[in-house]
């Protein structure tokens, strides 16, 4: 068999997604709290005459398959770094919602950067992947670590949390995606006349985590990039109802949007809120899953599962 390697990468959601005013870069510095959580796509790469990229899966005709893809300007940045060409096929077998705000184009850069450094036997230690990372963008970082931590700067500077616990959670895919920069163009135009603080991580949200506390997490949820998506997209309110209703302890747009987050106090109830939400109309599709979840993980080389 030819050797491959696949990576299984976790999508995120933004418990706490803090902002501050935009910078002269054009950034906003944040404080952003990620939870990875059980959706997942996978990324495979496998020896190739020059760099290609193929997709799969939900929502795939909506991927870059070219080199503006974060998958295959990972593969460049690590070949680059060690004076190598990045001749490799990536496959990616999508199911992170697209344009979403689960960090799914994150994910895949964080997956075909882990793969291909397996792929090359380069045992690149982790602070070395993670400069790529936040050279690839914000949320990749994390997409990497997995699991709970806090994003400071534009989000790439992480401090891994502990959690205490299990926390179950419904998403509500919506039709149509939503742009990152748009949506904080949106937030700067409704904060124009504002002073804009800077951001602070939750003591109590982050003492939620630590615990496993859903009902406490439920109480500490913030995403202030939510105006924004809902003047940008006003039917998300219309899906956040939905799921309350459903009985979600708290419920709000998952980073940029447009996919909606539910919090549920057990599996049973994330399954009835998803059903609740796919017979409203107001979703395109609602998944339940649990959190938190591990980054991207070798899940399989050469044809041996790891």
């Amino acid at each position: 068999m030819s050797a491959g390697v696949t990576v299984r990468v976790p999508a995120k959601v933004n418990v706490q997604l803090a902002v501050g005013g935009a910078r002269p870069d054009g950034y906003h510095d944040l404080a952003n709290v990620f939870l990875a959580v059980g959706l997942y796509d996978e990324v495979t790469v496998t020896p190739a005459d020059s760099l290609t990229i193929s997709c799969t899966g939900a929502d795939a005709d909506q991927v870059p398959l070219d080199r503006g893809n974060l998958a295959a300007r990972a593969a460049e940045l690590l070949a680059a770094r060690h004076g190598i060409e990045p001749n490799v096929h990536i496959h990616i077998a999508k199911d992170i919602p697209v344009a979403g705000g689960m960090a799914g184009g994150s994910a895949d850069g964080a997956g075909a950067l882990l793969a291909c450094d397996t792929l090359w036997g380069l045992e690149s230690p982790q602070s070395a992947l993670l400069d790529i990372c936040a050279e690839l963008g914000s949320d990749v970082p994390f997409s990497l670590v997995g699991g709970a931590a806090l994003g400071t700067g534009r989000g790439e500077r992480l401090t891994v949390l502990p959690v205490g616990g299990d926390f179950h959670w419904v998403f509500a895919v919506a039709y149509g995606g939503l742009s990152t920069p748009a949506v904080y163009r949106e937030f700067d135009r409704l904060n124009a006349d504002v002073a804009v603080p800077a951001p602070v991580a939750s003591s109590q949200l982050l003492e939620a985590l630590r615990t496993g506390d859903t009902s406490a997490l439920a109480g500490s949820l913030v995403n202030d990039l939510q105006p924004a998506a809902l003047s940008l997209r006003p039917s998300l309110a219309d899906t956040l109802a939905a799921g309350t209703a459903a009985g979600a302890l708290a419920a709000l747009v998952s980073g940029s949007g447009p996919t909606t987050a539910f919090l549920a106090k057990d599996a049973d109830a994330a399954a009835g809120i998803a059903e609740a939400l796919l017979a409203s109309g107001s979703c395109r599709t609602a998944r339940a899953t649990g959190a938190p979840a591990r980054g991207a993980t070798v899940i399989q080389y050469s044809g041996a599962v790891s």
